[in-house]
Parts: C-alpha cells; structure tokens; sequence
C-alpha cells in the first residue's frame, strides 16, 4: 500500500491513512511505502535552488517551515510514549536537513548526487511518523529507508534504475521475516542508495515505483495507491460534468492515461506490476469503501465502448522543422531529437508527413523556446532545414480505448465530433498499438475537444 502526500498532508490524513493499515493487515500480509508529506519534497527542491544561488536566508526561512510542519504534527499523531521518540529521531534528522543546506550554500554547488541526499529527507522524515502513528492504533510496524529495506540502484543521480535481481533478492530477505512475526514494515518512497551507500532517488513517480518494485519482489496479490481521488475517471470531472469513474483498465490503457496527465501511477512506475501481472489498486482514501480502479493485465470489454477515456494535458507547444533538403535526406529525424535529448527537451508527440518535408514536435511550453534556439544551432545553414516555426497555444487530447484496435471508424468519429463543434485540428498523432489517438488543438479549444468526444462515445453511461 502507497500513501500519496495528500493522503498524509495532516494529523488527521495520517491517523486516516494508521487506520486503513490497521483495518486491512488483520487479514493481509502488508507492506506500507510512505510519501513526503504534502508539499515537502517541491518545498525542499526550492531550498536547494536558493542554498546554490547562496540565498540563506530565504533557504532558512523555507527550511523552518518543512521542519515545523513535521514537528507540528507528532504531538497529534502519535501515544504517550512514542511522542518523545519520535520527537528525538525528527530533531535529528532536521539538524542532518540543516548541516546539508548550509554545506550547499557554502559551496555555492547543488550536484545530481547532493540533490538526491537533500530530497530524501521528505520521505524520510515522513515514514517514522506513518509508522508511530500506526503503532499508537495497535498495529506492529518498523520504518525502513528503501535502502534498508534493499532497493539498490546504479549511480544515475535524480532518476536512478534499479538492479532488480540484486533488490528483489534484498527485499525478500529482510521484509518477509517481519510478517511472521507480525510487523508491517513501513518504507520510504521514492529513495533509494547504490550499492556502496549513497542515497538516490527514482525520479517522477518514485513513491509509485517503490511500491510496485515491492509488490514485484513479494510476489504480492495486488499493489494499492492510495491518492486523493476515487480512481481514474473517464474524463476530468472539472470539465466533463457527467464523467463516470473506470472499475477497470489494462495496463496498456493504463500507460496512455497516465503519460497523458491522468492522475494515476507515473509510466515507468507500472513496469515491475505489469512485467509480474500484479493488479494495481487506484483507491481514495478518503473513501476506502470505494473499489477504484483496478490496472491488470486483462483487457475487459468496456461494455461494448471502443474507447474507454479522453484526456487533456494542457501548457504545450508545437516545434515544426521544415525544408525541401530535408526530403529523402536520412538522419535528419535522428539529428532534430538528438539535439532535443541533448537539450533536455521531452518530446511528447510526433508527427511526419509522408513528403519528409516537415517533422513537428509537441513539447511543454517552457522547453519551446530552448528547444527552438537548439535546433536553429544545429541544424540551420547546412542546407537540409529551411526554418524552424514554433507555436504555444496548443493542448494535447488523447483518446484511449484498447477496443479502438482493430475497430475501422473510429477516428472518422472523434475527427467528426470535434468537427461539428468548430475546433481546429492541428496536428494528429496514432501509435501502432491502437490504444490512443492524440491530436493538437488550440488551448481555447481544449475542454470542448474532450467534451466533444464524451459525448459521441456515450463515456458518461
């Protein structure tokens, strides 16, 4: 079971959250993988920026809140005789959080490798209290750093890969022991360390990733997320109305929704349960009665509906390459998205015509403008590319269905829909796969896209 940081934002979200672990490990052998809490590991990412820019003093006035927002808490959460405790074990590892924002600020240097360490203190500091505040309710539990617990990655600092043989084995030894004797082991999200002992981090979604690497290694039965809201919806609720919730996608559904902004598991983070065939549990819990949604490796019929959800992602841009030379000249595809990469430029959507003329790319509206100024570096003057246009008032829709395979119709349907509602479309993008169609569309137009769609393919019935 992960807890997302809205689910452990407070006293009374952290009681909620020993509750659940409470009510479900009477019957079930758990494991529990705690967020930082709320907005503490942004808060920290904030910190370092201001220690490496040498601001200490905003760097300390930021840090003193993330510590009182922990220290506030304990009184709250935890019995008699754990509060001083825990207490004592925060206190300690603010005085850590401190010596390493001063050491940043005086070296005037945040590398990969420090950033890591500094970021780790929000689940670190989190999990002791997810694990005293079960323990005031009755529950056995002992707090694991996901290194002890025996996740051990490569050194690629910020998003670093697990050795999975080397962790599974790890986890296997040191976790199971503890539900023989009836303790549920409670650990870090989203931290990990190398294999000589320094602390990493497993990038977006890592909280997601732990738990499912756990799952994966314990051969669970299912892997639980608990978030803040009911599971995934066919649609954003805030602007479909009539937008129903999912009981059940595949995890090929499930790694289109979640690339396209649905509030769900980060793509990589699915990996480990969808190579075991482990189910993934989306669940609120603010409504734990509420079944979820359910990601497995099934893919059930949606009720006779070819397509299964729509999906937004706003605040994007379009880079175009265009230019006669570039017509049947090879490595011009591989030299615009080599410059990209190399400029840290995620390209979330591609498209090509047949002529080879043009090639345009989706990317986020901050990344526009560096991207632009990269390939105009690269790739002008030598002939091939003639210019280099950029747009920024653009969204993504992505249409997601695994019943959209092999159906014929179905884009004459959504282009149709969108159509009669008067939106331009600007750009069009389909996988192999068949489970999604993306398309471009100005941002005024986004929300009746998706609304558009809803309605054609009856999502809300």
């Amino acid at each position: 079971m992960k807890f997302g940081g809205t689910s452990l934002s407070q006293a009374s979200k952290m009681k909620n959250a020993a509750k659940i672990l409470q009510k479900f490990s009477a019957s079930n052998k758990i494991v529990a993988v705690a967020s930082a809490i709320g907005e503490t590991t942004d808060q920290l990412a904030a910190i370092g920026e201001l220690a490496k820019k040498g601001d200490l003093k905003r760097a300390r006035k930021l840090l003193s809140k993330v510590q009182a927002s922990h220290r506030k808490i304990v009184p709250l959460i935890a019995g008699k005789a754990g509060t001083r405790e825990l207490l004592e074990r925060i206190e300690q590892l603010n005085s850590e959080l401190e010596r390493t924002v001063e050491g940043i600020a005086h070296l005037r240097e945040l590398t990969p490798r420090s950033r890591d360490y500094l970021l780790s203190f929000g689940e670190r500091l989190s999990t002791p209290i997810l694990a005293e505040t079960a323990t005031a309710t009755g529950l056995r539990t002992r707090p694991f750093t996901g290194a002890e617990a025996g996740i051990t990655t490569d050194d690629n600092f910020g998003e670093a890969k697990p050795l999975v043989e080397i962790s599974y084995h790890q986890i296997r030894q040191r976790l199971e022991p503890l539900w023989n004797r009836k303790v549920v082991p409670i650990v870090t999200g989203f931290v990990a360390s190398t294999v000589d002992g320094s602390i990493t981090t497993l990038g977006r979604g890592g909280s997601d990733y732990t738990a499912a690497l756990l799952g994966a290694a314990l051969a669970a039965e299912e892997i639980w997320i608990w978030t803040d809201v009911d599971g995934l919806m066919t649609a954003d609720p805030r602007i479909v109305k009539d937008a129903v919730l999912l009981p059940n996608v595949s995890f090929g559904e499930a790694l289109e929704l979640s690339f396209f902004g649905a509030k769900m598991m980060h793509p990589r983070a699915l990996q480990p349960a969808a190579q075991k065939k482990i189910p993934v549990r989306i669940k609120n819990s603010s409504h734990p009665s509420v079944n979820g949604t359910l990601v497995s490796a099934s893919e059930l019929p949606n009720g006779g509906k070819v397509v299964k959800a729509v999906s937004l992602i706003r605040d994007v841009g379009i880079v175009t390459v265009s230019g006669t030379g570039m017509m049947g000249s090879p490595g011009v595809a591989a030299k615009v998205f080599q410059t990209l990469g190399s400029n840290n430029v995620n390209v979330m959507m591609i498209s090509q015509g047949s002529s080879e003329a043009t090639i345009s790319c989706v990317v986020a509206n901050k990344e526009v403008d560096r991207a632009v100024r990269a390939l105009q570096l690269a790739l002008m003057g030598q002939g091939f590319v003639d210019k280099i246009a950029e747009e920024k008032d653009a969204c993504v829709i992505a249409v997601v269905g695994s019943g959209m395979k092999g159906t014929p119709g179905v884009a004459a349907r959504i282009f149709t829909a969108v159509a009669r509602r008067k939106v331009n479309v600007r750009m069009v993008a389909q996988g192999s796969s068949e489970y999604n169609v993306s398309f471009v569309v100005s941002h005024t137009d986004g929300a009746e896209a998706v609304r558009a769609i809803h309605e054609e393919f009856n999502l809300g019935h």
